[in-house]
């Protein structure tokens, strides 16, 4: 679904990326004008030392009078002039083009992680973790440093070609055409290498987030790799991806090795054939001795920016294949689009569920769900249940808007999820996961996910009507307890304790739980039973349960077996039945009581 379309710019011409990332970030244009008029001061200002070299030499010290002091003078004042000129421009040219870069860059970040945010858990789930945060952060550095430093480089070289071209066409048109002709087959091949550089970096750039999924997933699951004492495996994966980047940037920077050995041997050529032929010319009376130094110093002022413009290409490859791919997330529809303030807003109160000929499939496999109709009454406790795979927690998902049916629709209160404002939804319905994740921070930042501006007393209050005051009050800093990474600080349980505290004071019309009580022990889910409870009072809730207690405590049990809704009714209706799916479950679920 959406790999194909993230990669789909991969391939565009390099002017199409650049100016699709001009539209993204505006910053880089505006004033870009002033920019390039100093970039034509700062280049003009070069080819100044040249004609006074030549004018000094030919009129004030080889003049038909004999040496003129005043006009060496002159002429040396001229030169300071420009050269400061030059100087001032180029600053200001320079401290322009830095501001310019890292404002339009700073937006694309932002759009670029704000984006990430908006992709549909599908696109999320078969991008690479790592591939995602390369594209978010490495990618945007490396187009950072190309528009930096490169971006002088080329406004600058560029002017730099153009004028001493001229000046060496106005002295001696006949080594002007040495110069290029010892320079064609390096310009006649760019645009060969453009495009194989082109290809290769846009290798390099994909091997970077597949190096970094492999390096970030044994870091997150340390714990896995350990208890299965599987460093070797995972060392020898992460050694793979290694490699492979090594072998992408090493092909890559062949290509930029040839091609600026091509450029030092076209400027070499260039100097020996300005030297040979500009000594032929002088004895013939074609050029003036003070013109052939004059043009020495313009083949320089030429020379030097085409070599240079070897790595400007290659650094411009590297920027616009990481460009590619961060325009690549951009351009990645997000399937769940906000209708914003156009959309609908739910009122507060317990709200009515319908699921209207629901069919669901995630991307490559079959239906998980087939055309299914439901209807939940507003302030009814629903527990649905059913085997591993029967598409149980993709209820969930599409009750929150996790994902969107791929037919069908799901119904909050007489209006279609899809046109109800995300904000609305956010604060109407709540989702408790099977497993809270935590952020590296204290358990108040965590817990006011639920609601940003709660008081440390709201938190409290709602932790007393959960039954943690007493958990709460063990902690060795309270609500100023740092959780760690992932919450790794705190027990599974008490990981899932803070989502319910956030749960909580979320106060939700329609609260969805993931199994929320999985992870806690016997005596803490007695106590958060009873919580719970209370929270539910008053409310919609559906429970993906995952064990049988849950579903004993509920008004209603549905049951789901490979996709479709096979029964429905309380609990104590359902397993007087015999021969049904939710006689087996419950069967196996007391045998399992009977052995513990």
């Amino acid at each position: 679904m959406s790999t194909t379309h993230v990669d789909s710019g991969e391939r565009s011409p390099a002017m199409a990326t650049i100016r699709r990332g001009m539209e993204i970030s505006p910053e880089l244009r505006r004033g870009l004008g002033v920019t390039l008029l100093l970039a034509v001061i700062s280049t003009a200002g070069q080819v100044v030392v040249p004609i006074v070299v030549q004018q000094t030499l030919d009129r004030g010290l080889d003049g038909p009078g004999g040496p003129d002091v005043g006009f060496v003078v002159r002429m040396g004042l001229l030169a300071t002039v420009a050269i400061v000129a030059t100087s001032v421009a180029s600053y200001a040219m320079t401290t322009r083009l830095f501001r310019a870069a890292e404002g339009g860059l700073a937006t694309l970040r932002i759009k670029a992680f704000r984006h990430v945010h908006d992709l549909p858990l599908l696109t999320q789930n078969t991008e690479r973790r790592g591939s995602l945060v390369s594209r978010v952060t490495g990618d945007v550095d490396t187009v950072s440093h190309f528009l930096v430093f490169g971006g002088v480089l080329m406004i600058v070289s560029i002017g730099q070609i153009l004028v001493a071209t001229v000046l060496m066409v106005i002295y001696s048109w006949q080594l002007a055409l040495v110069v290029w002709v010892c320079f064609a087959p390096l310009l006649l091949s760019l645009r060969y290498f453009q495009q194989k550089l082109s290809d290769a970096y846009g290798v390099v750039r994909q091997q970077v987030g597949v190096m970094l999924s492999a390096v970030s997933e044994p870091v997150v699951g340390a714990a896995v790799v350990k208890a299965y004492a599987v460093e070797e495996r995972t060392q020898q994966r992460i050694d793979e991806a290694i490699e492979e980047n090594k072998r992408a940037a090493t092909m890559a920077q062949g290509f930029t090795a040839f091609s600026f050995s091509l450029g030092g041997l076209s400027g070499g050529l260039a100097n020996a054939g300005v030297i040979i032929i500009g000594i032929w010319l002088g004895f013939a009376g074609d050029i003036s001795a003070g013109e052939v130094v004059a043009f020495a110093f313009l083949v320089t002022l030429f020379v030097s920016p085409v070599q240079m413009g070897t790595q400007i290409l290659t650094d411009g490859q590297n920027a616009i294949a990481g460009w590619r791919r961060v325009i690549g997330i951009l351009d990645t529809p997000a399937d769940l689009v906000d209708p914003g303030v156009a959309g609908a807003v739910l009122p507060r109160g317990p709200i009515d569920v319908d699921f209207e000929r629901v069919t669901f499939a995630y991307p490559g496999g079959p239906d998980v769900l087939h055309d299914v109709d439901m209807h939940i009454a507003a302030g009814t406790r629903v527990a649905i249940v059913g085997e591993t795979g029967s598409g149980k927690s993709t209820f969930a998902k599409l009750l929150t808007r996790l994902m969107d049916p791929g037919t069908g629709a799901i119904v909050l209160d007489g209006i279609d999820v899809r046109e109800i404002r995300q904000s609305s939804l956010r604060s109407s319905v709540v989702l408790v996961p099977q497993e809270g994740f935590l952020f590296d921070d204290t358990l108040r930042a965590n817990a006011l996910y639920g609601r940003l501006g709660a008081t440390d007393r709201q938190i409290l209050d709602s932790a007393a009507e959960l039954g943690l005051a007493g958990w709460l009050d063990a902690l060795p800093k309270g609500l100023d307890t740092p959780v760690g990474q992932r919450g790794e600080s705190l027990s599974a349980g008490e990981r899932q304790l803070v989502a319910l505290l956030r749960a909580h004071l979320a106060d939700p019309d329609l609260l969805v739980l993931d199994e929320a009580t999985s992870a806690v022990d016997p005596h803490l889910e007695m106590r958060i039973g009873r919580a719970l409870e209370r929270l539910m009072q008053g409310r919609t809730s559906v429970t993906i349960a995952h064990r049988m207690s849950t579903a004993e405590n509920v008004d209603e049990v549905v049951v789901v077996d490979r996709g479709r809704i096979v029964q429905r009714g309380p609990h104590g209706k359902l397993a007087q039945e015999t021969g049904t799916v939710y006689a087996g479950l419950h069967a196996s679920w007391v045998a399992q009581q009977g052995r513990a």
